[in-house]
């Protein structure tokens, strides 16, 4: 009888991973098909594969003789990005190109499990996996010819195996920050004390050893620093739509293509730069008054302090190109995958947040960078949604953690932290 009850109560959680299952083969057949005929106007005249097989391949040459590309302006890149554009060389039967796609598949169906594995736990959901197949294909084949999907897995694996590896959450957290610099940001929501401690040195000795090696294999490591500070605002970022509302009124920059992206050029733009830089500054001011006055922890606030940390630094960004996207698909599919979480209706706008990007590239690309009413209505809607979730996240991440009311003498509430002992909170 026992055994019958069981298989009664299984059968429909294998259901619901074999459809998700034959979602990610139907949804990534789909994206290779676009990927496949990306030279239609519609989907970007060739500009999304571009990326890949013209400056990913170009930098590979200059990887695979020992130097990171210190002279090209366009490589802004940390150190941990040379290993991962050189990552193709192991499937040496293909061409880079395929062999990008390929090892990029691979990190999209590792996040996949991840997050279904996470969601048959007890407690858990597989929300999270659903999102992250059901989303990601919002992007069209843009995932596929970036290398963000990897990045992404980084952080997400990162995040899943804290309730089981101090050492692990903070290894992956610093291997992901030496590709692409946010998934440290993924550190912030660990409760205070041991998991604190033992995940961020575990971090920073990891990514000392790292940088250490890298820097004894490659010359130039640092040259992205150079690259990076000489960025203005581009056309997609909460700055860039302020400047094309302005051509409207008699404005007169222009957009250029520099430093691998269309940015703004003219009067008061380094002011609305600096302005961006203030504003994330007062995002990181902000979190770390959170992490300070936070009295309570459950499983989810790790989970819910880094979706909030990644969108206030891409919000506030200087840059927002359509792949940072995938980074917020990924850190919201991790918060779904918890039922304590606090931010279901800020994932909802990501959502909503990501098919606007898709539309403004590449479908309408030519409205956005002619700054025409449409494209900017286009962004305008898109940054809008995502600022509004940026807000909504911090405040519910802020409430979620705070002490409750007092109203006379009670027991201590008590929850779970994330390494899955039950300390009694408030904290």
């Amino acid at each position: 009888m026992n055994a019958a009850t069981n298989a009664v109560k299984t059968a429909p959680g294998k259901h619901r991973l074999l459809a998700l299952a034959a979602a990610w083969l139907a949804s990534r057949a789909l994206m290779l098909w676009l990927l496949a005929h990306n030279a239609v106007p519609l989907l970007g005249r060739g500009g999304v594969a571009r990326e890949v097989w013209r400056l990913y391949h170009h930098w590979y040459g200059v990887l695979a003789h020992g130097a990171f590309p210190a002279h090209d302006p366009l490589w802004q890149y940390p150190p941990g990005a040379g290993p991962v554009l050189l990552s193709p060389a192991l499937l040496p039967g293909l061409t880079y190109f395929q062999a990008f796609v390929a090892l990029t598949l691979a990190s999209d169906a590792a996040i996949t499990l991840a997050l279904a594995h996470a969601g048959t736990r007890p407690g858990r959901a597989l929300l999270g996996a659903a999102v992250w197949v059901g989303g990601l294909p919002l992007l069209l084949h843009l995932p596929l010819a970036r290398y963000d999907v990897q990045v992404t897995a980084l952080a997400v694996i990162s995040l899943l195996t804290l309730s089981r590896s101090t050492r692990a959450y903070g290894a992956f957290a610093a291997l992901g920050a030496l590709v692409k610099v946010w998934p440290a940001l993924v550190l912030l929501g660990t409760p205070r004390g041991r998991t604190t401690r033992s995940s961020w040195v575990w971090a920073a000795v990891t990514g000392a050893l790292s940088l250490t090696l890298l820097a004894a294999v490659f010359a130039n490591p640092f040259a992205f620093l150079r690259q990076q500070g000489g960025r203005g605002v581009q056309i997609e970022s909460l700055g860039g739509t302020a400047l094309a509302l302005a051509t409207h009124a008699g404005w007169p920059g222009a957009v250029r293509y520099q430093y691998g992206a269309l940015e703004f050029t003219g009067p008061h733009v380094r002011t609305v730069a600096h302005a961006s830089l203030a504003l994330t500054a007062v995002a990181f001011g902000l979190l770390l008054l959170w992490r300070l006055r936070a009295r309570r922890w459950t499983p989810a606030t790790p989970y819910d302090a880094a979706l909030s940390a990644v969108l206030l630094f891409t919000v506030t960004s200087r840059v927002i190109s359509p792949q940072y996207m995938i980074w917020l698909l990924g850190m919201a599919a991790v918060c779904l995958t918890s039922r304590h979480t606090v931010q279901r209706p800020v994932a909802a706008l990501i959502l909503a947040a990501t098919v606007l990007s898709s539309v403004a590239y590449p479908l309408l690309y030519a409205e956005v960078k002619a700054c025409t009413w449409t494209g900017c209505g286009l962004m305008l809607a898109r940054n809008g949604l995502l600022a509004a979730a940026a807000v909504l996240s911090l405040t519910r991440l802020w409430r979620s953690t705070a002490a409750p009311p007092r109203t006379g003498p009670q027991a201590p509430r008590v929850s779970p932290d994330a390494r899955g002992a039950t300390p009694a909170v408030p904290v």
